[in-house]
């Protein structure tokens, strides 16, 4: 029979699990402020944790009102990235410009169109006449976003937005002056 050896536990192990040593020769001081009754009685009131009291119908209200102005506001903190990543891909016409484009152009009609499901949770009936407020915002963020994008479209020349843009609509014109051979 082989009997297995097991290897020696290691100092951090030791010094983790044993209790502080008392007397401290040779050893640094304790940082000003410390006490180490202080974290003894701390770590004894941790373990006796008073449960916490339920928030009523109003608070909740408040905190979910709070929240959902976060969910309309965060479309317009991702703008300033999103104009970044606009000026840096430039206005030629590439798959990398292309691709920025359409996902700028995706992200808030997929947002706007799924208005609903997004505020759904946060909406109770005691706070659906402030939920409008929220959830205009909200439309108006993604809006922006949506005026971002046409505005790198617009400088990447595929809208059109000059004279010359419409020529293949306009009726064909006749010439003013025409130009007859005459032989001599």
């Amino acid at each position: 029979m082989a009997s297995t050896i097991q290897p020696p536990t290691p100092r951090w192990l030791v010094d983790l699990t044993s209790p502080a040593p008392k007397s401290k020769v040779g050893a640094l001081p304790d940082p000003p402020g410390f006490s180490a009754g202080a974290v003894a009685k701390s770590s004894n009131k941790s373990k006796a944790v008073a449960p916490r009291k339920k928030p009523s119908e109003e608070q909740m209200d408040t905190l979910k009102i709070k929240k959902a102005w976060e969910l309309a506001l965060a479309p317009a903190k991702q703008l300033p990235m999103n104009a970044i990543g606009m000026y840096m891909t430039g206005n030629s016409l590439q798959i990398f410009s292309i691709m920025m484009v359409f996902m700028l152009f995706k992200a808030p009609i997929q947002a706007i169109f799924n208005i609903q499901g997004t505020f759904q949770r946060l909406e109770t009936e005691t706070n659906k006449s402030q939920m409008l407020a929220v959830k205009a915002a909200f439309i108006g963020c993604n809006l922006l976003a949506l005026a971002l994008g046409m505005w790198k479209v617009n400088g990447m020349g595929l809208l059109p937005t000059t004279h010359s843009d419409w020529l293949a609509w306009e009726v064909a014109r006749e010439p003013i002056e025409r130009a007859y051979f005459v032989s001599s």
